[in-house]
Parts: structure tokens; C-alpha cells; sequence
């Protein structure tokens, strides 16, 4: 098991990260880190379907955008980002778009801090 930052443990469920690891345990991490590249990439493209169907009024993708957040971040143990993809999601589809300007603008700043964690441990892969 590689150590991790005290931020990982804060930010990242080990055992999630831990998990992934074994699914390919000979690789050196190459499949830990082709996982982590593609959460890097989709998840910004997710927060960005959030914002335009935030603006068109399209509750349906917004909810379906939360959802997928929440998915990919459950499987990397991201854990506050999951929570609040899911009370983004539920705030969504019980009272509609009007107010999730806050819960979204916490969404974006725990995807950089996940993110930041993410990088740093895609370093330590050697990537």
C-alpha cells in the first residue's frame, strides 16, 4: 500500500483507490492511472454540461449531469464530491434549478481540491 498525503485521506477513500489498484495489480499502476486521467477529464466536461444546462433550463441533463458526478466520483472514493453531486442532484429534482447556484459553485471547489490530490498521485504513479 503507498502512503498517502494526510489531504488524500481527507479527500480520497483509500480502500476505493486501494481497490482499483488490485483490479490490476502487475502494471504498476497503469491501470490506477488510466482511471484517474478519465475521471480528470470527464468530471470537468460534467461541471460544464451542469452550467449550460443550468442556463437553458434543461432540469432533466442537469439532473442526469449531478448523476454521472456522483457515479464516477463514488468509484474513485471521492467522497465529498460524491455527496454533494448527490445533494445536487436531489436539491435538482425536488425544487428545480432556481437555487443550485451555491451547491454547484461547492461542487466546482471539490472537484480542484480532488483534483489537486489526483495529480499529485498520477505524479507518484510516474505518469
Amino acid at each position: 500500500m503507498t502512503p498517502q498525503s494526510p489531504s488524500t485521506n481527507s479527500l480520497l477513500d483509500s480502500a476505493a483507490i486501494e481497490n482499483l489498484r488490485s483490479l490490476s495489480p502487475d502494471d504498476g499502476g497503469d491501470f490506477l492511472n488510466e482511471i484517474l486521467t478519465l475521471f480528470l477529464e470527464d468530471t470537468p466536461a460534467r461541471i460544464a454540461d451542469l452550467h449550460r444546462y443550468l442556463a437553458i433550463g434543461n432540469e432533466a441533463e442537469f439532473i442526469r449531469a449531478a448523476h454521472s458526478i456522483k457515479g464516477s466520483s463514488s468509484n474513485i472514493g471521492a467522497n465529498e464530491l460524491r455527496l454533494i453531486a448527490e445533494q445536487l442532484e436531489h436539491h435538482a429534482r425536488r425544487e428545480g434549478m432556481a437555487t443550485v447556484g451555491t451547491p454547484l459553485a461547492a461542487l466546482e471547489a471539490s472537484f480542484l481540491r480532488v483534483k489537486a490530490v489526483l495529480l499529485e498521485m498520477q505524479d507518484q504513479l510516474g505518469s
